[in-house]
Order: C-alpha cells, then sequence, then structure tokens
C-alpha cells in the first residue's frame, strides 16, 4: 500500500474529502517522526510501538583497501508490531 492508496482509504471509510484525509496522514507521519526525533517512543496499542535505538560509532575496512573508515554513532527508528497486528497478520 502506498501513501496515496492509504490516503483515499482514510478519506473513503471517514468519509472526508481527499485533502483532508491527506493532511490527517501528513500530520500523523510527521508527529510520529517529530516525537521519535526527540527519542520519545510512540505506543499505538494493538498495532505496536516505534522506537529509537542507538548505534554506537565503529571503525569499518573499506573492501578492496587498507583504510579504516569512523562511523559515527547514529539513531535508527525501530518497530515492534503490537498482539493484535501479529495476530492479524499471522492469520
Amino acid at each position: 500500500m502506498t501513501k496515496k492508496q492509504l490516503v483515499y482509504l482514510v478519506a473513503r471509510k471517514a468519509h472526508l474529502t481527499k485533502k483532508a484525509a491527506s493532511e490527517a496522514v501528513e500530520v500523523f507521519l510527521s508527529e510520529i517522526g517529530r516525537v521519535l526525533a526527540k527519542g520519545e517512543k510512540v505506543v499505538l496499542s494493538g498495532f505496536g510501538t516505534f522506537r529509537v535505538s542507538p548505534r554506537k560509532g565503529k571503525m569499518v575496512k573499506i573492501p578492496n583497501s587498507d583504510k579504516l573508515v569512523r562511523v559515527k554513532p547514529y539513531r535508527l527508528p525501530k518497530f515492534t508490531p503490537g498482539k493484535t497486528l501479529k495476530h492479524q497478520v499471522s492469520r
């Protein structure tokens, strides 16, 4: 499913215009990103949990050379599905 398809579905099911549904989806996604950027987690009961996982910096060797490059520490978004979603998918 694409974002465009999601907007269409939200508009149809919630009896909204496509513009209103698009704004709702956009706000929803941007707020999840904003909260994760602050390092907090987002819990959607029954659906799952979005969280940020920190990664340590490290030295890595470039293939086919002897050069070592330092990779800076970074944060990675993670998603853990909730019980309801797991059950829905595993049917």
